[in-house]
């Protein structure tokens, strides 16, 4: 008699992360930004010179061998200062966007799972914050709160909370539907679990998506703060307070404006090529399809 013993050999399937990998657009973007998390961590042990040291004797000293990127109007390294200035930059992104993530994921669950009532208000409340540009809503909460950094975090934070709150309620009202979830609660298990084990789970590919795009915007919502003078204060250093200090030497020193602001564009470009792979990979059909083809893109 033939054994209909299910076969233990692994599954050949590729993970997603070995698809997106494969995707060399954004295995592009994963490199830049490992080398900007690097850069970050280790930079300020490597950096040639002190980020807030001033030299008024080399100031506005162009690119050579002892500044390779030049020095800005006090003197002050340029290079040392981009690198320091990437440690604030990740973490004013990474922490104003989980500040959305929680609180925005946590709207959009309980709006989408009660539905009702609770969904009408807690959308409305959304609709009302999206009637407001993000920068002139984040430039409102710092004028409360007062310039610096951490009320650059909490603005910032506050402004993508509707964008998350969006995402996780539209796959929670799909997800709701889904007969192992009507199963589970047919059975008797509590709101807490499926919302736990089943509905969460569920919605985390496009919450992931919604995670890499909104850091870049992050990103560039922080450098558009700290250049209005109401985001990072001097002397802290951050690609957005160095475009403000160098927009009055933009004729006669051009490295202190271009350096920084390549900074920001490479960032934010490689948080969007993994965005966009993340996408891709995240999503079954197309994940699918990636598979079928060895992933390449």
């Amino acid at each position: 008699m033939t054994s209909t013993r299910p076969s233990t050999r692994p599954s050949t399937r590729p993970s997603a992360l070995r698809l997106l990998l494969r995707n060399r657009v954004s295995l592009l973007g994963c490199l830049i930004l490992a080398a900007v998390v690097l850069a970050a961590v280790v930079g300020p042990w490597l950096s040639p010179y002190d980020p807030n040291a001033t030299d008024v004797g080399n100031a506005l000293r162009a690119p050579g061998a002892e500044h390779w990127l030049g020095t800005d109007q006090l003197g002050r390294d340029v290079l040392s200062r981009i690198v320091a200035a990437s440690q604030v930059s990740l973490r004013v992104a990474v922490v104003s966007v989980s500040i959305a993530l929680v609180l925005g994921v946590g709207i959009g669950l309980l709006a989408g799972y009660a539905r009702g009532a609770a969904d009408a208000v807690l959308m409305r409340l959304v609709d009302v914050m999206f009637a407001f540009p993000v920068l002139l809503l984040a430039l409102a909460i710092v004028a409360v709160l007062g310039p610096g950094l951490n009320s650059a975090i909490i603005a910032i934070g506050v402004v993508y909370t509707p964008i998350f709150a969006r995402v996780a309620r539209a796959s929670t009202l799909s997800v709701r539907e889904e007969p192992f979830v009507k199963a589970s609660l047919t059975m008797g298990t509590g709101h807490a679990y499926v919302l736990r084990h089943h509905v969460l789970p569920n919605i985390s590919g496009p919450v992931i998506v919604q995670t890499s795009l909104s850091l870049a915007f992050a990103i560039l919502s922080e450098a558009a703060l700290s250049f209005l003078g109401l985001g990072v204060q001097p002397p802290q250093p951050s690609w957005g307070r160095m475009l403000f200090e160098a927009q009055g030497f933009v004729g006669q020193a051009w490295w202190m404006s271009v350096f920084p602001g390549a900074a920001i564009f490479v960032t934010t470009l490689a948080f969007n090529l993994v965005g966009d792979g993340l996408r891709e990979v995240l999503d079954p059909a197309r994940r699918t399809a990636l598979a079928a083809q060895g992933g390449r893109s």
